[in-house]
């Protein structure tokens, strides 16, 4: 495995200088932002779909410090009954996943996204509770009218270039869950599987390593997202896991994001990366930056020293002891 970083926590920085931060900090790989709520400011996706030349000077860019890219990034919501924000989320998606299959990038990350609750509905609707059995309607309607047709069109554009998809396991969009990933893939192309990010996990209670083994069995983890996540049981306690507090609220929210290694221990990051490793995941574990209370310098070092004492990075040792 190498580490990386989904380089929108350095939006600010040129291209060339993002990329002499990710080798000045002993990183092996980058996820550029190609659109959606990422945004692209490393990647001029339309310059680089028409010119070949242009392609290769970026990847230039990249190759000479050492670096490869793990994965185009563009998430969105295609499925939205906003649709300005639908067609530019697809439009971003099917860019990316070309470009990607220009430029050798293995995996495009994006969210499965959530559509309306029936055709005449405005809005994003996102059922959690089987009754009262309106929503259980909603919910059947969203998966067999827009969800599945949609990820079959695209997962088969993704096989014809090449190009695995990373669904992020995002609450708010129907793919949320190591079963809901799954029931997805089956019902459209073994070309769609998770870009697994533990921080969503354990606010719903899912155990990562858990997750990992699950989804790791069937082939399903195309890319890793380095993030933690604090629980403050207290606040759990008045809010639920469900809390719509802004993120900005730290001292009463439920759970706030946090930099590895500060919403959960060494140890469990180690048994993170070991389950990956068990169960057949040797990509980028890119690190991730929405820490409230730390500045985006401080949260990334933090981070890659952390992910460095855990890091997996070579090949297993034949038994020589069985």
């Amino acid at each position: 495995m190498k580490l990386g970083v989904f380089t929108v926590l350095f939006s600010d920085l040129s291209f060339e200088e993002m990329l002499d931060k990710a080798k000045e900090s002993g990183l092996k790989a980058v996820e550029i932002g190609t659109g959606g709520y990422p945004g692209a400011a490393h990647c001029k996706i339309d310059e680089l779909l028409e010119s070949e030349a242009k392609r290769q000077e970026y990847l230039e860019k990249v190759n000479s410090r050492g670096l490869t890219i793990s994965a185009f990034s563009c998430h969105g919501n295609p499925i939205s009954p906003d649709e300005k924000f639908s067609k530019e989320s697809h439009d971003a998606l099917v860019k990316s996943i070309k470009l990607a299959g220009l430029m050798n990038v293995p995996v495009v990350n994006t969210f499965s996204g959530t559509p309306a609750g029936s055709e005449n509905d405005t809005t994003p609707n996102w059922p959690v509770t089987p009754w009262p059995a309106e929503y259980s309607d909603i919910l059947t309607w969203q998966w067999e009218e827009k969800l599945i047709p949609y990820w079959k069109e695209v997962g088969k554009l993704a096989e014809e270039n090449d190009v695995k998809i990373g669904l992020e396991l995002h609450a708010g969009f129907l793919v949320h869950t190591p079963y809901t990933m799954l029931k997805l893939r089956e019902a459209t192309s073994p070309a769609v599987g998770a870009n697994l990010d533990p921080s969503h996990l354990w606010w719903q209670g899912i155990d990562p390593v858990a997750a990992i083994k699950i989804l790791g069995r069937e082939g399903a983890i195309h890319h890793f997202h380095a993030k933690d996540t604090y629980i403050d049981q207290e606040n759990v306690n008045m809010y639920g896991l469900t809390d719509m507090q802004p993120y900005g609220e730290v001292q009463t929210r439920a759970w706030s994001f946090r930099s590895v290694g500060y919403g959960h221990g060494i140890q469990e990051w180690s048994n993170i990366v070991s389950a990956l490793r068990t169960f057949g995941y040797d990509h980028v574990i890119s690190i991730e930056h929405e820490d409230p209370i730390m500045s985006i310098s401080e949260g990334f070092s933090q981070a890659v020293k952390n992910l460095r004492a855990v890091m997996i990075e070579e090949q297993p040792a034949e038994m020589w002891w069985a």
